[in-house]
Protein backbone atom coordinates (compact mmCIF):
# COMPACT_ATOMS: atom_id res chain seq x y z
CA UNK A 1 0.00 0.00 0.00
CA UNK A 2 1.13 3.68 -1.01
CA UNK A 3 2.16 5.16 2.00
CA UNK A 4 2.82 2.13 4.39
CA UNK A 5 4.90 2.55 7.25
CA UNK A 6 7.79 0.57 7.12
CA UNK A 7 8.94 -1.72 10.06
CA UNK A 8 12.52 -0.64 11.99
CA UNK A 9 15.44 -2.10 11.22
CA UNK A 10 18.00 -0.77 13.32
CA UNK A 11 19.10 2.39 14.73
CA UNK A 12 17.08 4.79 16.45
CA UNK A 13 13.49 3.68 14.77
CA UNK A 14 14.45 0.07 16.21
CA UNK A 15 14.96 1.95 19.61
CA UNK A 16 11.59 3.73 19.24
CA UNK A 17 9.55 0.24 18.62
CA UNK A 18 11.74 -1.71 21.34
CA UNK A 19 11.20 0.71 24.18
CA UNK A 20 7.18 0.75 22.72
CA UNK A 21 7.10 -2.77 22.98
CA UNK A 22 8.76 -3.16 26.11
CA UNK A 23 5.34 -1.40 27.79
CA UNK A 24 2.43 -1.48 25.97
CA UNK A 25 0.61 -4.75 24.95
CA UNK A 26 -3.08 -4.07 24.14
CA UNK A 27 -5.17 -7.09 23.81
CA UNK A 28 -7.24 -5.04 20.91
CA UNK A 29 -6.50 -2.66 17.88
CA UNK A 30 -6.65 0.23 20.63
CA UNK A 31 -7.22 3.45 18.41
CA UNK A 32 -9.03 5.88 20.94
CA UNK A 33 -5.98 7.59 22.32
CA UNK A 34 -7.94 11.19 21.99
CA UNK A 35 -10.49 9.93 24.46
CA UNK A 36 -7.88 7.97 26.99
CA UNK A 37 -4.08 7.01 26.10
CA UNK A 38 -3.11 3.27 27.30
CA UNK A 39 -0.97 3.26 30.52
CA UNK A 40 3.11 2.01 30.04
CA UNK A 41 3.66 -0.94 32.15
CA UNK A 42 5.95 1.10 34.23
CA UNK A 43 3.24 3.02 35.29
CA UNK A 44 0.97 0.51 35.96
CA UNK A 45 3.88 -0.91 38.24
CA UNK A 46 4.58 2.51 40.23
CA UNK A 47 0.75 2.84 40.86
CA UNK A 48 0.31 -0.52 42.36
CA UNK A 49 3.71 -0.53 44.47
CA UNK A 50 2.49 3.37 45.45
CA UNK A 51 -1.29 1.92 46.99
CA UNK A 52 0.47 -1.14 48.57
CA UNK A 53 2.79 1.10 50.25
CA UNK A 54 0.05 3.00 51.65
CA UNK A 55 -1.64 -0.32 52.62
CA UNK A 56 1.14 -1.53 54.13
CA UNK A 57 1.38 1.91 56.60
CA UNK A 58 4.65 2.91 55.02
CA UNK A 59 3.56 5.32 52.20
CA UNK A 60 6.18 6.30 49.81
CA UNK A 61 6.66 9.95 49.01
CA UNK A 62 5.04 11.01 46.33
CA UNK A 63 4.71 15.08 46.88
CA UNK A 64 8.40 14.18 44.92
CA UNK A 65 6.51 12.23 42.44
CA UNK A 66 4.33 15.60 41.99
CA UNK A 67 7.50 17.97 41.34
CA UNK A 68 8.85 15.41 39.44
CA UNK A 69 5.51 15.55 36.94
CA UNK A 70 5.86 19.48 37.41
CA UNK A 71 9.32 19.63 35.99
CA UNK A 72 8.57 17.10 33.16
CA UNK A 73 5.49 18.73 31.79
CA UNK A 74 7.46 21.82 31.76
CA UNK A 75 10.45 20.21 29.68
CA UNK A 76 7.83 18.88 27.51
CA UNK A 77 6.31 22.50 26.86
CA UNK A 78 9.53 24.33 27.15
CA UNK A 79 9.16 26.81 29.79
CA UNK A 80 10.59 26.93 33.55
CA UNK A 81 9.19 24.31 36.35
CA UNK A 82 7.95 27.73 38.29
CA UNK A 83 5.37 28.15 35.48
CA UNK A 84 3.51 25.51 35.35
CA UNK A 85 0.85 24.69 38.27
CA UNK A 86 -0.36 20.68 38.85
CA UNK A 87 -3.98 20.21 39.18
CA UNK A 88 -6.81 17.82 38.26
CA UNK A 89 -9.00 19.23 35.45
CA UNK A 90 -9.15 21.62 32.51
CA UNK A 91 -12.43 23.12 33.60
CA UNK A 92 -10.93 23.76 37.16
CA UNK A 93 -7.95 26.23 35.64
CA UNK A 94 -10.34 27.41 32.91
CA UNK A 95 -12.50 28.78 35.14
CA UNK A 96 -9.66 30.11 37.18
CA UNK A 97 -8.65 32.34 33.92
CA UNK A 98 -12.21 32.94 33.55
CA UNK A 99 -12.10 34.44 37.54
CA UNK A 100 -9.58 36.85 36.79
CA UNK A 101 -11.14 38.73 34.13
CA UNK A 102 -13.24 41.67 34.60
CA UNK A 103 -17.15 42.19 33.90
CA UNK A 104 -17.56 42.92 30.33
CA UNK A 105 -14.04 41.31 28.75
CA UNK A 106 -14.06 39.86 24.95
CA UNK A 107 -13.40 36.14 25.04
CA UNK A 108 -12.69 35.21 21.22
CA UNK A 109 -13.31 31.05 21.38
CA UNK A 110 -13.32 28.53 18.57
CA UNK A 111 -16.79 27.34 17.44
CA UNK A 112 -17.82 24.06 18.64
CA UNK A 113 -14.32 23.79 21.19
CA UNK A 114 -14.21 21.48 23.74
CA UNK A 115 -16.62 22.10 27.05
CA UNK A 116 -14.41 21.78 29.77
CA UNK A 117 -12.19 25.14 27.82
CA UNK A 118 -14.60 27.56 26.84
CA UNK A 119 -17.60 26.65 29.68
CA UNK A 120 -16.32 28.34 32.62
CA UNK A 121 -16.44 31.49 30.53
CA UNK A 122 -19.76 31.37 29.64
CA UNK A 123 -21.31 30.11 33.13
CA UNK A 124 -19.55 33.46 34.70
CA UNK A 125 -22.65 35.83 33.00
CA UNK A 126 -21.04 38.85 33.05
CA UNK A 127 -18.79 37.98 30.23
CA UNK A 128 -18.67 38.45 26.42
CA UNK A 129 -18.25 35.21 24.53
CA UNK A 130 -17.73 35.18 20.52
CA UNK A 131 -17.40 32.38 19.02
CA UNK A 132 -15.47 31.86 15.59
CA UNK A 133 -14.88 29.24 12.80
CA UNK A 134 -11.09 28.10 13.87
CA UNK A 135 -9.66 29.32 11.17
CA UNK A 136 -10.74 32.56 11.47
CA UNK A 137 -9.99 32.82 15.02
CA UNK A 138 -6.69 35.11 14.62
CA UNK A 139 -8.20 37.48 12.23
CA UNK A 140 -11.22 37.88 14.55
CA UNK A 141 -8.77 39.21 17.44
CA UNK A 142 -9.40 42.74 17.72
CA UNK A 143 -8.84 45.88 20.35
CA UNK A 144 -12.05 44.35 22.85
CA UNK A 145 -10.33 40.97 22.85
CA UNK A 146 -9.14 40.24 26.41
CA UNK A 147 -8.15 36.40 25.95
CA UNK A 148 -8.43 34.33 23.39
CA UNK A 149 -8.74 30.47 24.47
CA UNK A 150 -8.49 27.70 22.04
CA UNK A 151 -7.28 24.27 22.08
CA UNK A 152 -4.43 23.30 20.20
CA UNK A 153 -6.07 20.32 18.18
CA UNK A 154 -9.81 20.21 17.93
CA UNK A 155 -11.24 16.64 19.52
CA UNK A 156 -13.90 16.03 17.62
CA UNK A 157 -12.46 15.49 13.90
CA UNK A 158 -8.23 17.00 14.65
CA UNK A 159 -7.67 19.93 13.33
CA UNK A 160 -4.46 21.72 13.96
CA UNK A 161 -4.71 25.45 14.86
CA UNK A 162 -2.30 27.83 13.80
CA UNK A 163 -1.65 29.38 17.29
CA UNK A 164 1.69 31.18 15.86
CA UNK A 165 -1.17 33.47 13.78
CA UNK A 166 -3.46 33.60 17.47
CA UNK A 167 -0.18 34.39 19.06
CA UNK A 168 0.73 37.15 17.31
CA UNK A 169 -2.88 38.60 16.71
CA UNK A 170 -3.26 38.16 20.04
CA UNK A 171 0.36 40.56 20.89
CA UNK A 172 -0.98 43.01 18.77
CA UNK A 173 -4.04 43.83 20.24
CA UNK A 174 -2.23 43.15 23.73
CA UNK A 175 -5.01 40.14 24.35
CA UNK A 176 -3.91 37.24 26.43
CA UNK A 177 -4.05 33.69 24.70
CA UNK A 178 -4.98 30.24 26.66
CA UNK A 179 -4.39 27.35 24.97
CA UNK A 180 -5.94 23.75 25.82
CA UNK A 181 -3.47 21.09 24.71
CA UNK A 182 -5.10 18.57 25.72
CA UNK A 183 -5.58 16.52 21.86
CA UNK A 184 -1.84 17.54 21.29
CA UNK A 185 0.61 17.57 24.37
CA UNK A 186 2.69 14.02 23.84
CA UNK A 187 2.70 14.15 20.05
CA UNK A 188 3.04 17.63 18.55
CA UNK A 189 5.75 20.05 19.98
CA UNK A 190 4.62 23.40 21.47
CA UNK A 191 6.60 25.93 22.58
CA UNK A 192 4.62 27.27 25.49
CA UNK A 193 6.82 30.29 26.31
CA UNK A 194 4.77 31.97 23.71
CA UNK A 195 1.28 31.78 25.23
CA UNK A 196 0.18 33.36 28.62
CA UNK A 197 -1.67 30.74 29.60
CA UNK A 198 -1.78 26.40 28.51
CA UNK A 199 -3.49 24.07 29.96
CA UNK A 200 -3.75 20.16 29.99
CA UNK A 201 -5.13 17.04 31.14
CA UNK A 202 -2.49 14.42 30.99
CA UNK A 203 -4.76 10.91 30.41
CA UNK A 204 -4.83 11.42 26.79
CA UNK A 205 -1.36 11.41 24.59
CA UNK A 206 0.73 11.69 27.72
CA UNK A 207 -0.39 8.17 28.83
CA UNK A 208 -0.96 9.22 32.62
CA UNK A 209 -3.62 8.04 34.68
CA UNK A 210 -6.35 10.33 35.47
CA UNK A 211 -6.35 12.70 38.04
CA UNK A 212 -3.45 14.85 36.18
CA UNK A 213 -3.36 18.14 34.56
CA UNK A 214 -1.32 21.07 34.04
CA UNK A 215 -1.79 24.51 33.58
CA UNK A 216 1.02 26.98 32.56
CA UNK A 217 1.00 30.75 33.76
CA UNK A 218 2.47 33.73 32.60
CA UNK A 219 6.05 34.44 34.20
CA UNK A 220 3.97 37.62 36.13
CA UNK A 221 1.23 35.12 37.40
CA UNK A 222 -1.07 37.08 35.10
CA UNK A 223 -3.40 38.49 38.04
CA UNK A 224 -5.14 34.95 38.47
CA UNK A 225 -6.46 34.91 42.06
CA UNK A 226 -5.50 31.72 44.41
CA UNK A 227 -9.25 30.92 44.54
CA UNK A 228 -8.81 27.77 45.56
CA UNK A 229 -5.81 27.49 47.71
CA UNK A 230 -5.20 25.24 50.39
CA UNK A 231 -2.25 24.41 52.40
CA UNK A 232 -0.38 22.91 49.36
CA UNK A 233 -0.44 26.13 47.98
CA UNK A 234 2.01 27.38 50.52
CA UNK A 235 5.45 28.92 50.03
CA UNK A 236 5.93 26.32 52.63
CA UNK A 237 3.07 23.78 52.73
CA UNK A 238 3.90 21.80 55.94
CA UNK A 239 3.71 24.79 57.55
CA UNK A 240 0.51 25.79 56.20
CA UNK A 241 -1.50 23.65 57.24
CA UNK A 242 -3.62 25.43 59.99
CA UNK A 243 -5.48 28.72 59.84
CA UNK A 244 -4.63 31.37 56.94
CA UNK A 245 -1.83 30.54 54.64
CA UNK A 246 -0.04 33.15 55.28
CA UNK A 247 2.41 33.47 52.13
CA UNK A 248 1.69 31.85 49.17
CA UNK A 249 4.24 30.47 46.92
CA UNK A 250 6.01 32.96 44.84
CA UNK A 251 5.36 30.52 41.83
CA UNK A 252 2.66 28.73 40.20
CA UNK A 253 2.48 26.38 42.51
CA UNK A 254 0.32 28.70 44.20
CA UNK A 255 -2.45 27.52 41.75
CA UNK A 256 -2.10 23.59 42.71
CA UNK A 257 -4.68 21.94 43.69
CA UNK A 258 -3.82 19.34 46.79
CA UNK A 259 -3.04 16.44 44.00
CA UNK A 260 -4.48 12.89 44.03
CA UNK A 261 -1.43 11.62 45.04
CA UNK A 262 -1.54 7.90 43.52
CA UNK A 263 -2.01 9.32 39.53
CA UNK A 264 0.90 11.46 40.40
CA UNK A 265 3.00 8.50 41.29
CA UNK A 266 2.08 6.85 37.92
CA UNK A 267 2.23 10.12 36.08
CA UNK A 268 5.80 10.30 36.75
CA UNK A 269 7.15 7.35 35.02
CA UNK A 270 4.41 7.87 31.75
CA UNK A 271 5.96 11.49 31.55
CA UNK A 272 9.30 9.93 31.38
CA UNK A 273 8.51 7.75 28.51
CA UNK A 274 7.72 10.36 26.63
CA UNK A 275 10.46 12.02 27.22
CA UNK A 276 12.62 8.98 26.50
CA UNK A 277 10.74 8.75 23.46
CA UNK A 278 10.85 12.65 22.06
CA UNK A 279 7.76 14.60 21.06
CA UNK A 280 9.53 14.78 17.28
CA UNK A 281 9.96 10.81 17.01
CA UNK A 282 6.28 10.35 18.28
CA UNK A 283 5.13 13.00 16.22
CA UNK A 284 6.44 11.11 12.81
CA UNK A 285 5.11 7.83 13.82
CA UNK A 286 1.58 9.03 15.31
CA UNK A 287 1.19 11.21 11.72
CA UNK A 288 2.48 8.63 9.19
CA UNK A 289 -0.34 6.28 10.36
CA UNK A 290 -2.88 8.70 10.93
CA UNK A 291 -1.86 9.61 6.54
CA UNK A 292 -1.66 5.34 5.96
CA UNK A 293 -5.41 5.47 7.34
CA UNK A 294 -6.38 8.99 5.40
CA UNK A 295 -5.37 7.22 1.67
CA UNK A 296 -7.21 3.44 2.98
CA UNK A 297 -10.08 5.45 3.58
CA UNK A 298 -10.42 7.42 0.27
CA UNK A 299 -9.36 3.64 -1.82
CA UNK A 300 -12.38 2.82 0.52
CA UNK A 301 -14.86 5.83 -1.18
CA UNK A 302 -14.67 7.41 2.00
CA UNK A 303 -13.60 11.24 2.82
CA UNK A 304 -12.03 12.45 5.84
CA UNK A 305 -12.57 15.66 7.32
CA UNK A 306 -9.65 17.65 6.68
CA UNK A 307 -7.15 17.42 9.18
CA UNK A 308 -3.70 17.46 7.53
CA UNK A 309 -0.80 16.97 9.58
CA UNK A 310 -2.46 15.20 12.61
CA UNK A 311 -3.06 12.37 14.45
CA UNK A 312 -6.64 12.42 14.65
CA UNK A 313 -9.01 11.54 11.75
CA UNK A 314 -12.20 12.16 11.48
CA UNK A 315 -14.80 10.74 9.06
CA UNK A 316 -18.54 11.88 8.71
CA UNK A 317 -20.97 9.37 8.50
CA UNK A 318 -19.09 6.53 9.37
CA UNK A 319 -19.91 7.28 13.63
CA UNK A 320 -22.84 4.39 13.49
CA UNK A 321 -20.17 1.87 13.07
CA UNK A 322 -18.08 2.44 16.56
CA UNK A 323 -20.47 -0.45 17.78
CA UNK A 324 -19.58 -3.01 14.92
CA UNK A 325 -15.69 -2.05 15.14
CA UNK A 326 -15.60 -2.39 18.85
CA UNK A 327 -16.94 -5.77 18.34
CA UNK A 328 -14.36 -6.47 15.97
CA UNK A 329 -11.84 -5.53 18.60
CA UNK A 330 -11.23 -1.84 16.87
CA UNK A 331 -12.00 0.90 20.08
CA UNK A 332 -12.64 4.24 18.21
CA UNK A 333 -15.08 6.81 19.15
CA UNK A 334 -18.10 8.20 17.84
CA UNK A 335 -18.21 12.03 17.52
CA UNK A 336 -21.35 13.66 16.40
CA UNK A 337 -21.80 11.53 13.95
CA UNK A 338 -18.62 10.69 12.99
CA UNK A 339 -15.92 8.14 13.23
CA UNK A 340 -13.13 9.34 15.30
CA UNK A 341 -9.36 7.49 15.19
CA UNK A 342 -6.60 8.65 16.51
CA UNK A 343 -3.31 6.93 16.34
CA UNK A 344 0.03 6.85 18.80
CA UNK A 345 3.11 5.59 19.96
CA UNK A 346 1.78 1.66 20.48
CA UNK A 347 0.12 1.91 16.86
CA UNK A 348 1.47 -0.35 14.00
CA UNK A 349 0.70 -0.61 10.32
CA UNK A 350 -1.03 -3.68 10.62
CA UNK A 351 -3.53 -1.63 13.11
CA UNK A 352 -4.76 0.22 10.50
CA UNK A 353 -4.77 -2.26 7.81
CA UNK A 354 -6.92 -3.84 10.19
CA UNK A 355 -9.78 -0.79 10.83
CA UNK A 356 -9.41 -0.70 7.41
CA UNK A 357 -10.31 -4.22 6.58
CA UNK A 358 -13.40 -4.08 9.24
CA UNK A 359 -14.74 -1.06 7.25
CA UNK A 360 -14.36 -2.85 4.00
CA UNK A 361 -16.59 -5.31 5.42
Amino acid sequence: MDGEVPEPQSGPMESFENLVRAEFAPKNTYLNTASTGLLPARTVVAVRDAVSSVAAGQPFDMFADVEACRAAFARLVGVPAARVAAGASVATYSGLVAASLPAGAEVLTAEADFSSLVNPFHVRGDLKVRSVPLELIAGSVGPQTALVAVSSVQSADGRIADLAAVRDAARAHGARTLVDASQSAGWLPLDADGFDYVVAVAYKWVLCPRGVAFLVVPQDLGALPPLFAGWAAGEHPWDSCYGPVEELAHSARRYDESPALFSYAGARHSLALIEELGVDAVHAHDTALADRFREGLVSLGHEPLPAPGSAIVSVPGLGHRQGELSRAGVEVSDRAGNLRAAFHLYNRAADVDRMLDVLSG
